[in-house]
């Protein structure tokens, strides 16, 4: 069984007992979260899909951690004009586990 969740304007499938990082949420690590906005479910053959999302469909997680990814680096560069400018930074993110998905 695995579910299509958005957050933090992104799109994530997930399946029960899966860890992933999403971004940043202010939420306390060892606390749980649900997510309502569920954009798919499937179960074998039985696939729910919403317009835009599945009604009564819930994902819940519990979150491990709070960090920061590794670093980005961004580059700009004109050639022939002697200009070059370097910015970097770190993004935030929550690692999470699932647990239950609920249809």
């Amino acid at each position: 069984m695995y579910a299509v969740i958005k957050t933090g304007g992104k799109q994530y499938k997930v399946s029960e007992g899966e860890t992933l990082k999403i971004e940043k949420l202010e939420v306390d690590a060892g606390k749980k979260i649900t997510f309502k906005e569920v954009l798919m479910v499937a179960d074998g053959d039985n696939v729910q899909v919403g317009s835009p999302l599945v009604e009564k469909a819930s994902v819940e997680a519990k979150v491990i951690s709070q960090g920061k990814g590794k670093k980005v680096n961004i580059l700009k560069f004109r050639r022939r004009k002697n200009s070059m400018k370097q910015q970097g930074h770190r993004q935030l993110f929550t690692e999470i586990q699932i647990g239950k998905i609920k249809a």
